[in-house]
């Protein structure tokens, strides 16, 4: 394979990356520009984006709230990563990773932030408990897959999503490189899926609402347009449970949240109401 790249001693930031992000990247942290975030009146407020990782929050706090939880009510304001926002003052003080989503419990005198999609999954569950089992030994198979898809996730997003879907240019190597990881991860689950009805055994977890909006969008044809390259189909227990998942009236809601593209979407949720005129 020719090669026509030879990275240079030190690496310098001379040019954008091009594409639909490349315009964002830059190599150090911290805020951009002074803006103070929204406040609602619920005792969680989320910023986010109806991304996969926005999506898992969501459809876990609506989920809570169909078990009639109240304290799970919540504000889910809009953060436009293509226009920078997560670089705001107010939202780096919550995440300073700026990455959606992140969440403020302001149910307490003190305020709590969370941030990384995983660490909020944990929290809300334990906070409310619910989607997180007490045994030890369950809990450890819910971590268990709740951590691989954290660590998982981003060959699926910014390698295979990225190569495959995004970016500027279609390099054979790359999406060859991620196409097989990634299929190697949906011949995981499907092969853990053939044994158990969800994804760390019986009961349905945050690990579910972790990895559906990654691998059971991906083989329905929901993200990055892929489902026929992936072979999608011949992943049938995988299929049936994305499926099982997709058709519940929690992660129907959930996966509209903060959306603002597609059939039906909701840029921001402030009440239960919001979904009545998207027949929700």
């Amino acid at each position: 394979m020719e090669n026509s790249y030879q990275p240079p001693k030190v690496w310098s930031p001379d040019s954008e990356l091009g594409g639909q992000w490349g315009k964002l990247n830059r190599p150090v942290s911290g805020a951009t520009h002074e803006k103070t975030l929204p406040r609602g009146k619920h005792p969680l407020q989320l910023y986010s984006l109806g991304t996969p990782n926005g999506q898992k929050v969501t459809i876990l706090l609506e989920e809570l709230l169909s078990l009639s939880i109240t304290g799970a009510e919540y504000d889910a304001h809009l953060i436009k990563i293509s226009e920078g926002y997560q670089f705001s003052s107010g939202f780096v003080e919550i995440n300073p990773n700026s990455k959606i989503p992140a969440l403020l419990d302001v149910s307490g005198s003190d305020p709590i932030r969370v941030f990384e999609s995983g660490a909020i999954l944990v929290y809300l569950a334990d906070k409310f408990g619910s989607f997180l089992p007490r045994d030890i030994a369950d809990r450890a198979e819910v971590l268990n897959w709740l951590f691989w898809l954290q660590g998982a996730a981003p060959y699926v997003g910014g390698g295979f999503g990225h190569f495959y879907h995004y970016a500027p240019v279609k390099i054979e190597y790359a999406i060859n490189r991620f196409t097989m990881e990634t299929k190697r991860h949906l011949d995981l689950l499907d092969k853990q899926l053939a044994r158990h009805r969800y994804i760390a055994g019986d009961n349905y977890t945050i690990a579910d609402m972790a990895i559906w909006p990654w691998y059971g969008a991906l083989v329905k044809g929901l993200l990055y347009e892929a489902a026929e390259f992936i072979d999608a189909q011949s992943y049938t227990h995988l299929i049936r449970w994305a499926n099982e998942i997709e058709a519940r009236p929690a992660v129907a809601r959930g996966r509209i949240v903060n959306r603002t593209w597609g059939d039906k979407q909701l840029p921001e949720r402030h009440d239960a109401s919001d979904f009545e005129p998207l027949g929700l």
